[in-house]
């Protein structure tokens, strides 16, 4: 096992806060990207959240020696048991994938109809301004939360759907 200086570990640790905080992505959420899951249609892009595993302490007492007996059964001494210690994975770590508009679809006038249709529910109270700042990500989020959809600051198709800034495909009549 390698052992680096503490100090080494410090450096390393704030080397990630040189960038500002908004710039910094937030811990298991990724940017739109069009490499999605495997089976993802070509040209589609996606979304991604990383559900972190659950782990498990669990202790357990462990027979070193067992109890010696006499002939007639009395114990003549005790078992020895030692307390073992380890960690467990309850639910591995998980990514959980979600279409998104690709990114040259989400021009100044899309944004703009996101801030208005965001705003009409009550939940976006800034300016319109075609720009998708933390103020409209925070709304969007929430928005998109509270309908069920991912937990992210990128905007997922069915939530841009539902608010009507992208077009819903229809199926042709047969």
């Amino acid at each position: 096992m390698i052992r680096l200086p503490a100090t080494l570990l410090v450096v390393a640790a704030f080397a990630a806060c040189d960038m500002p905080a908004s710039d910094r992505p937030e811990p298991g959420v990724r940017e739109a990207t069009t490499q999605g899951p495997a089976d993802a249609p070509p040209g589609s892009c996606w979304g991604r959240t990383v559900s972190p595993a659950v782990i498990e302490t669990v202790t357990e007492q462990v027979q070193v020696e067992p109890a010696r007996l006499s002939p007639t059964g009395e114990i003549q001494k005790l078992p020895v048991y030692r307390t073992e210690t380890r960690q467990q994975i309850v639910t591995p770590r998980q990514d959980n994938w979600f279409e998104t508009p690709c990114n040259d679809a989400l021009t100044p006038e899309i944004i703009e109809t996101l801030q208005r249709a965001l705003a009409v529910r009550g939940i976006y109270a800034g300016p319109v301004t075609g720009v998708l700042d933390d103020a409209t990500r925070r709304a969007m989020r929430q928005y998109q939360v509270s309908e069920g959809g991912p937990d992210s600051p990128v905007l997922a198709l069915t939530t841009a759907r539902s608010l009507g800034v992208i077009a819903v495909e229809r199926t042709p009549a047969e």
